[in-house]
């Protein structure tokens, strides 16, 4: 399984396309295998989705993210988690541990926009 969360200076980014970086953490058997970083390749609608399951992520944490960029991520079997905050390492642990709750996304998508905390 892979999990990749949105980070910015090494806490869950608050909006997940925007975000400047994502770290992947590979999981087995319950503990983190591997953790890489990887550039976020540019917000550009619809694209992170089919991008991030082309690298075998299996679920994505972040503060927010619009209604359709979830549809799109359950359209390629990914799991999301939003409404997450705090450091990045905290929250892996988290979900390792069972105790990671999704809660309200702090990114708003409206007509003509969006607005993030």
């Amino acid at each position: 399984m892979i999990i990749a969360v949105a980070t910015e200076d090494e806490m869950v980014a608050q909006h997940f396309g925007r975000c400047p970086e994502y770290t992947l953490y590979k999981l087995s058997a319950g503990a983190v295998d591997e953790k890489k970083v990887i550039p976020n390749p540019g917000h550009e609608p619809g694209f992170l989705p089919g991008y991030l399951a082309a690298m075998g992520v299996n679920c994505i944490i972040a503060g927010g993210m619009g209604q359709r960029a979830v549809s799109l991520f359950q359209a390629e079997n990914i799991e999301t988690f939003v409404g997450i905050s705090g450091p990045v390492r905290g929250v892996i642990e988290a979900y390792l541990a069972g105790d990671l709750q999704p809660g309200i996304s702090s990114c708003e998508h409206r007509e003509g926009g969006h607005s993030c905390c």
